[in-house]
């Protein structure tokens, strides 16, 4: 598992927008599983689930990414990233994983 997280300014939609459309344009195989989206007040949260294959450990790894703004305060982002592993005790690579959570942080520069 690698973890990313950072604040960014920005309008939240197109914010949420750039995100998805840069993973899913950066790797053929990246998929959006699925996509949540809560508001209460000025309070606004996204998540979303992306999956892709790792050529590099031979398997599926995800990306969870939540956006969360509260009223006009920066956009906190959380990117998660899980799977990856061959191993059935202990994680051998992270190689997929870490290369995800890469396309996260380029795309948040």
């Amino acid at each position: 598992m690698a973890k990313l997280e950072c604040s960014v300014r920005g309008d939240f939609t197109l914010v949420k927008e750039r995100i998805k459309n840069g993973i899913l344009e950066g790797s053929m195989s990246a998929t959006l599983e699925d996509i949540s989206y809560f508001s209460s007040g000025d309070a606004k949260c996204c998540v979303m689930v992306f999956e892709r294959y790792s050529y590099a450990g031979g398997n599926r790894v995800s990306l969870t990414v939540t956006l969360f703004q509260n009223g006009t305060e920066e956009i906190r982002v959380s990117g998660i990233t899980s799977g990856g592993s061959q191993a059935m005790f202990f994680k051998v690579n992270t190689w997929g994983e870490e290369a995800f959570l890469d396309k996260l942080s380029e795309i948040l520069r």
